[in-house]
């Protein structure tokens, strides 16, 4: 069993995640993984599984979406997928663009996640700040009782705003300012490729704004909360 299994859901970015598993060998020192989320019609699939492969790593996993849909998708599948299988302590999520500065930050956040019995815990992505959990890491627990990740109706924007108003009001959302997990970002320091450009698109921007802004007023974000509050009194 796992202490922590970070999910990284990423579609037609094979060249990022030698980086990726180089600064998560340097960076983890807790029982945690790291678990690909790869789309079953990916053109680059073969230069993931390859890379993959060539890592040779008990610490490295592939996990392939079948039907392809969204990054949110991709997410909650493999979420599920993991719990079925591994049933780890805590379930995290970064981007493929994601990178983990601070030694040992998968202990700080299991430490924190140990101290809340339920809840989610994020660090400092150089952006975003304490204002956005742009990755982040929660309990098995809430994943369980909620049926997913994070929120199905949403495709890939509003994510973090939906983690960050779940955990706020449930009381067990912790932020993390001296452990660093950057957002490579071409708003900072990335570049823009053609994946950028798909997934801010205007018309994601605007579906994912209007599910995000119904969640919230209409009473299933309060839903939700109340199962977590739910946890958080059986857990004493």
């Amino acid at each position: 069993m796992r202490d922590l299994t970070v999910i990284v859901p990423t579609r037609n970015r094979p060249h990022t995640i030698t980086e990726m598993i180089s600064t998560f060998e340097e960076t983890t020192e807790a029982n945690t993984n790291l678990v690909f989320a790869i789309d079953d019609n990916d053109p680059t699939i073969g230069e993931y599984i390859l890379t993959i492969t060539n890592a040779d790593s008990n610490d490295v996993d592939l996990f392939v979406v079948s039907p392809a849909e969204t990054m949110v998708s991709a997410l909650n599948a493999a979420a599920l997928n993991v719990i079925s299988i591994d049933q780890p302590f805590a379930i995290g999520f970064m981007g493929d663009d994601h990178r983990p500065r601070t030694h040992g930050w998968d202990v700080d956040y299991l430490t924190k996640l140990h101290e809340l019995k339920t809840g989610i815990v994020y660090g400092d992505d150089k952006i975003q700040g304490e204002w956005l959990p742009t990755q982040c890491a929660m309990t098995s627990d809430i994943i369980k009782a909620l049926g997913w990740m994070c929120y199905p109706g949403l495709r890939h924007l509003y994510v973090d705003d939906f983690w960050k108003y779940l955990g706020r009001d449930s009381g067990c959302l912790a932020y993390l300012p001296e452990t660093i997990v950057e957002h490579v970002h071409p708003i900072r320091t990335g570049k823009w490729d053609d994946g950028y450009v798909r997934v801010n698109s205007e018309r994601m921007c605007d579906a994912d704004k209007t599910t995000f802004n119904w969640v919230m007023s209409s009473g299933t974000l309060a839903e939700c909360v109340n199962k977590i509050r739910g946890l958080r009194e059986q857990n004493g």
